[in-house]
């Protein structure tokens, strides 16, 4: 076979430029430790490798979120601290209140110290997120939550409440909204509340109550009122939503226990002809709108025993909805904890995955240098010869024997 001096030419040359082209390649692989430079050195490694990317990146992205999240709940955590402290505050004044040796004069140094401990409250309730925004608002987080009214404070946000994704199935929310945090206060004892006629003038004061058999409550709106006729006290239960008297003519003794439907209570003192009270099922009420009637019942005179009976039946229902409020901002602040607690266990995770993933991809593209460089001096002798032997074949020539 015959073959051209130019197809020797053209030979050489295509398998020196090959073989120049992969020693290249191996020193760019040692010069970046990488085993794939390019998708086509191994396809499909390099299709498991974007992929653990793109895992190892969102697995970061959601450590960012672990932290925002984390920040925010610890905000919270200490906001809601404050506010557990504001109200026991607020709890030490009510006793104090009921010191029924204090003048008015007394009492309205009282309002005036819990005034400003609605003041401390309402700026802890519209307090900021760190980010701009407020914490207690909900989705409005621009909008501050809470503004002062006569009768207490209006929620000027939503109840939604704000998630971040932590996990890659798991959201958890970074704040609460301010309804559920001071709003949605139970009044009475939780299930049901009791209260005083406006124009009660007998020292009768009825106490909390509490249930006796939940399978008779009926959710209805009660009064017992009080007759006086020839020195002797009745009173009579009637069920003002059904229309009906439960019963009539029972004998008032001081401090012994009234009981229907379930509901049982005991009125002490000394009612008068006309005097009424009332047990209706405990309502949703905001805790400023509680702060705000005990500091008017405390600027109010209580003179005589109709007066010191009307302050005591007002701080009786004040003390028991901030005990339902402190118990609220003592829930809120175990789902905070949890949270937390979860978040703690999400890290950990997350450092695990992030370490799989850094493994996962040192074993897709790290270089094995002892190789690599095995490769290296095997191409650098393959080159050299294939050189030298390229030099001695395009020498072979009739011009040199002429």
């Amino acid at each position: 076979m015959r073959i051209s001096t130019s197809t020797i030419f053209e030979s050489g040359s295509s398998k020196l430029s090959e073989l120049q082209a992969r020693l290249m390649q191996t020193q760019q692989q040692i010069a970046s430790g990488r085993s794939i430079l390019t998708p086509a050195d191994d396809p499909v490694g390099s299709a498991r490798a974007y992929d653990v990317k793109l895992s190892q990146a969102a697995n970061t992205q959601y450590g960012i979120n672990r932290q925002n999240v984390q920040a925010s709940l610890r905000q919270e955590e200490s906001i809601l601290t404050g506010v557990t402290g504001l109200l026991q505050d607020a709890k030490t004044l009510l006793v104090s209140a009921g010191n029924a040796s204090y003048t008015d004069t007394e009492r309205q140094y009282l309002a005036t110290e819990l005034r400003a401990r609605y003041d401390d409250l309402l700026g802890l309730a519209n307090a900021g997120d760190g980010i701009g925004g407020y914490l207690f608002s909900g989705f409005q987080s621009s909008t501050q939550p809470f503004a002062e009214t006569a009768g207490g404070a209006v929620y000027n946000g939503d109840q939604g409440t704000r998630l971040l994704q932590v996990d890659a199935s798991r959201q958890l929310a970074f704040s609460d909204n301010g309804t559920a945090v001071f709003e949605q206060i139970k009044t009475g004892n939780g299930k049901f509340a009791v209260g005083a006629g406006a124009s009660n003038a007998g020292s009768g004061i009825i106490s909390q109550g509490q249930v006796v058999d939940a399978s008779l409550l009926t959710g209805h709106n009660y009064s017992i009122a009080f007759s006086v006729a020839a020195g002797v006290t009745t009173y009579a239960v009637t069920d003002n939503t059904s229309g009906t008297t439960l019963s009539s003519g029972n004998s008032y003794v001081s401090g012994q226990a009234i009981s229907f439907d379930g509901v049982q209570l005991d009125i002490k003192g000394d009612p008068v002809n006309g005097d009424s009270f009332s047990v209706a099922p405990s309502l949703n009420k905001s805790l400023f709108a509680t702060l705000k009637e005990t500091i008017n019942l405390l600027n109010a005179p209580a003179s005589g025993a109709a007066g010191q009976a009307r302050l005591n039946n007002g701080l009786g229902g004040a003390h028991s909805s901030i005990d339902n409020a402190l118990s609220n901002i003592l829930t809120v602040r175990a789902a905070v904890g949890s949270r937390l607690k979860e978040i703690d266990a999400l890290n950990s995770t997350g450092d695990d995955k992030d370490l799989q993933y850094a493994q996962t991809l040192s074993t897709l593209q790290d270089l094995d240098y002892s190789k690599a460089i095995s490769s290296l001096t095997q191409q650098q002798t393959t080159l050299s010869a294939a050189q030298q032997s390229f030099v001695k074949v395009s020498n072979l020539s009739l011009f040199n024997f002429i």
